[in-house]
């Protein structure tokens, strides 16, 4: 178990307590107080995993294949490089004040509930438990003040919008190390332009799956709780910590999308004849 995890409680407990007059927390001490660095701790494993199974369901490509693809994917994303350049930012882009404010509501008892379920939820265990459940939620909520509060969490938490960037990156990496191991002769700016075109069929799909996450995550979660947090998550402090994570996010998965192409080429690319 990471340190920073060892150490969550402790320093979520040192916020609570720290009255007006203490100093600020650092972006360290609020990222490990949120339940962010638990969750991009799971990134690696958890785009490993989606990548796969894509893959499989195609058909497009021999399950041994995928799973060297699943693993290329995985071991060229570090959780610790993610938390160091969400660090940064929010040390570059947030004042002492809004870090105090963000610090000051995740040491609270609602958000500590909700950081909870949002860690388990995105385990990429609980994906199966979300897809099963899904039906089932969907006819649950339907028409209640829980789906009606959808469209204000989406908006505040950049859920899908994020989400589709992250998508259409990693579909980009994926597709450059395809046409690489591919006879056709296909330039990068045709296949960004292709993948681009289906931006509005894929925000309807991803936009679904995030709300049947956001219905399963925070199925234990009271309507009052659930408004608290849209609060924070709409305050000055809330929003720009929101914005910071999910771009922080965004720009240290897609940075590394050149460098997975490539290692995928060599991968995929058959042996010369001849060769050894």
């Amino acid at each position: 178990m990471k340190l920073v995890t060892l150490v969550k409680p402790l320093l979520a407990a040192s916020l609570l307590v720290a009255g007006s007059a203490s100093a600020a927390p650092d972006a360290r001490q609020v990222l490990s107080a949120s339940p962010v660095d638990d969750i991009v701790a799971q990134y690696p494993a958890m785009m490993s995993q989606g990548i796969r199974e894509g893959l499989k369901r195609s058909g497009q490509m021999p399950p041994m294949v995928a799973e060297t693809i699943g693993h290329v994917v995985s071991s060229s994303f570090s959780a610790a490089d993610i938390e160091q350049q969400i660090v940064e930012n929010l040390d570059q882009q947030l004042s002492d004040a809004q870090l105090k404010d963000v610090g000051e509501w995740y040491g609270t008892p609602v958000a500590r509930k909700i950081s909870a379920s949002e860690i388990a939820a995105s385990a990429p265990s609980a994906w199966q438990d979300i897809q099963a459940r899904a039906p089932e939620l969907n006819r649950k909520y339907k028409g209640t003040d829980r789906a009606r509060m959808f469209d204000r969490f989406d908006r505040a938490s950049r859920a899908t919008e994020s989400a589709v960037d992250t998508t259409i990156a990693v579909q980009l990496g994926l597709a450059t190390a395809m046409a690489a191991f591919s006879s056709d002769s296909v330039h990068y700016d045709e296949i960004e332009q292709r993948i681009e075109s289906q931006r509005s069929t894929l925000r309807g799909v991803v936009g679904q799956q995030v709300y049947d996450s956001y219905l399963y995550t925070y199925e234990g979660i009271s309507a009052q709780e659930m408004d608290l947090y849209l609060d924070f998550l709409e305050s000055p402090a809330g929003a720009a910590f929101s914005k910071v994570v999910t771009d922080s996010i965004q720009q240290a998965i897609t940075d590394p999308i050149e460098s997975v192409g490539s290692q995928l080429a060599r991968f995929l690319s058959p042996a010369p004849k001849g060769g050894q």
